[in-house]
Parts: structure tokens; sequence; C-alpha cells
């Protein structure tokens, strides 16, 4: 169980390694590539998608925005949970159901009724496909910065770049804090209270 985690993490890291060399010919716009493309890791594409494949590059660049910004919520909202700040009243007041009463942690979900579920999973399908649809590459969904919209293209990029390299540390901390409550059976708040740092030890300290 080790070796296959520490070999996961080895794979995991390799995909953030530069790549040898940056592809020069490109369909992408100059900005599209350049976003996500920063220093000192450069662009990582075994694949070739920078030349043979421009719109499957564009779309996964999209796609993978789209997801961090989702890691980055699911991580807040880990550390919010975690200090036992919820909302007051019923999550669903017709199976007696307090927001309160949901366990923190990954077990959480299994404990909100399948028509909450059902909303839940409504409501983001909605997000998907009108609100926010992920057919837009640019991710620019009108409400810049905090609602304010940058005018200033160096400003706007550095952002952006801040954007998804903070979206990929969230979907790796997500991932990470996940496996970490499945095989230590802690939440986050209990892993720290018991000073249990790392999974490959016995709870007592970091190993």
């Amino acid at each position: 169980m080790k070796f296959a985690l520490f070999a996961s993490l080895i794979a995991s890291a390799s995909a953030f390694a530069p790549a040898a060399s940056t592809k020069a010919s490109t369909a992408l716009k100059v900005n599209e590539l350049e976003l996500g493309n920063t220093a000192p890791l450069g662009v990582y594409d075994p694949l070739g998608w920078l030349d043979s494949e421009p719109e499957a590059f564009e779309r996964r660049r999209a796609v993978e925005r789209k997801h961090g910004r989702i890691a980055m919520a699911a991580v807040v909202g880990t550390i919010v949970h975690n200090n036992d700040i919820e909302f007051d009243g019923y999550l669903s007041p017709s199976n007696n159901l307090k927001f309160s009463d949901i366990p923190n942690g990954v077990d959480g979900i299994r404990a909100i009724p399948t028509q909450g579920l059902l909303q839940i999973l409504f409501f983001f399908a909605l997000v998907e496909l009108a609100w926010m649809p992920a057919s837009q590459y640019d991710g620019d969904y009108g409400v810049g910065w905090f609602g304010k919209n940058i005018k200033d293209p160096e400003e706007k990029a550095r952002k952006l770049n801040a954007e998804l390299n903070n979206g990929r540390a969230a979907m790796l901390g997500i991932m990470g804090n996940m496996v970490a409550e499945v095989l230590t059976g802690q939440t986050m708040a209990e892993q720290y209270a018991a000073g249990h740092f790392s999974p490959f030890g016995d709870g007592e300290g970091v190993f």
C-alpha cells in the first residue's frame, strides 16, 4: 500500500514536470497557450495535442480550469465543514435532518437524501449547460475578479495563471484529503487533533 501510494505521488508529480521542448507551431491563440504555461514547469504535452489537436488541447485546458475552480471550492468547503461551521436549520424538514446532522468528511454525502442529491445534480447541470457553459473555453463568464472586469491584459493573464495554478494545487489537495481520510478513517480535523499528519504512520506524530 505504501509503495502504491508513493508511486502514485511520483506519477502525479511527473505530470507537472517541464517538457523537453515547447511546441512552437500551434493553432491555438497565443494568449490561450501562455495561460497555464508558467515557469519553471513550462508546457507538458506528451501526446502532442498542441500540434495535432489544438482544439482538444484548448478544451482540456478549459476543463482543467473548471475542475480547478470546483476543487478550490471543495477545499474551502472541507475546511469550513471540518470546523463545524454549518447553516442553521434543516437540510430536509420532511426527514427531520438538520445541516448539523451531516457528518464531516467524505461520508457526509451518504447522509444527504436522494432528492437532495438530485437537486444538486440538476443545479450543476443548469450551470454547466446554460449559465457557465463548458463550451466557453476562455472561462470568462462575465463576473471578472469578484465582479470587476479586468481591462489590463497583463493583469488579467497574471490572475488567470494564478487561478490555474491554485486550481491545480486544490485538485491535488482535495484528492489527498479524501485519500488520507479513507486510509486513516479520520477527517481532516480529527487527524490534526490527533497529530496524525501522515497516512503512513500510526497516528503518533508525523511518521
